[in-house]
């Protein structure tokens, strides 16, 4: 069991019920909460020591999208953790096609690249022992029933997977729903390579699965986050393709304290669609365990840091 865990995106959804379910685990010493409002960061403090009535949850201001707040973060991280759970993402707030300084799209960056130097940072500090989780999606292999074709790379090439992270491969007025899979895709190929650099930290791509109650919804368009919110998901959970939020949370906090999921693996839904057992993605899409593809991936993401 991990005592001491850092979680980014802990204010809400996934990642706030993941430091519950955490919390609950006598072995699990301290918690913090990795967000980038204070505000609400101090609400979901509140909340989860009264849910928990556990004191042990920390803040650590972070924001993902931006290079030098994670440096800082790191910086400002009194101790070692022994796990991190990269739980911030979502589809890039209002302009997901735009650019930070490093040139990565805002919805590269709010879910690759930002925990890329984290746990960079966090390693050349020394202050990441054991695990590092990373919330996959089920989106990188594809999902038939939410008509998601899998992402599909031409060469897998280090310059073509510099065009997922730069937006180029989707084109300026890109729709999120459309490029996320795909650079959550690379995202699983970097924590693969990342597995064979640094063996002595076990790196997990887990996602949670369809799930109900989150805020990933919130940042999509009008029209977008109406038929989200509204209609497909509450049709997805009426037929048992979605499963409640702390369903979701639970595969993170398996994935940082049970041993037998392994290092370099991307985990996701066995069945294919989006609820259920968890399985070696790899086994089904062979590209996943590609060696040259996941050092590709590495280095592309290492050409913006």
């Amino acid at each position: 069991m991990v005592k001491i865990v850092l979680i980014t995106g802990a204010n809400a959804g996934l990642g706030k019920d993941c430091a519950r379910q955490l919390a609950l685990v006598a072995e699990t010493e301290k918690i913090y909460l990795g967000c980038r409002n204070p505000a609400r960061a101090q609400a979901a403090q509140a909340e989860l020591e009264e849910a928990t009535g556990r004191k042990i949850f920390e803040i650590l201001s972070i924001d993902v999208m931006y290079l030098d707040s994670v440096r800082a973060a790191v910086a400002a991280l009194p101790e070692p953790v022994e796990g991190l759970v990269m739980n911030a993402g979502g589809m890039g707030g209002q302009t997901p096609n735009e650019h930070t300084e490093a040139g990565a799209s805002h919805i590269f960056a709010v879910n690759v690249l930002g925990h890329s130097l984290l746990v960079d940072e966090l390693i050349g500090a020394g202050k990441l022992t054991k695990v590092a989780v990373y919330a996959g999606s089920e989106a990188a292999r594809g999902v038939k029933i939410m008509m998601m074709a899998r992402p599909a790379l031409k060469t897998s090439s280090v310059d073509e997977i510099v065009s997922v992270i730069d937006g180029s491969m989707f084109g300026a007025n890109a729709d999120p729903m459309k490029s996320y899979g795909t650079i959550k895709y690379v995202a699983a190929l970097w924590m693969s390579s990342m597995s064979r650099k640094h063996p002595d930290i076990r790196f997990v791509t887990m996602s949670p699965g369809g799930t109900s109650g989150t805020n990933a919804a919130d940042a999509l368009t009008g029209f977008q986050r109406v038929m989200m919110k509204n209609i497909m998901m509450p049709m997805m959970t009426l037929i048992g393709a979605m499963h409640p939020l702390s369903e979701g949370a639970r595969r993170y906090v398996d994935a940082l304290n049970d041993e037998s999921f392994k290092t370099g693996v991307f985990y996701a839904s066995a069945s294919g669609g989006m609820t259920g057992k968890v399985g070696d993605q790899s086994e089904q899409f062979a590209d996943l365990a590609n060696a040259t593809y996941q050092d590709n991936a590495y280095e592309a993401i290492h050409r913006f840091l």
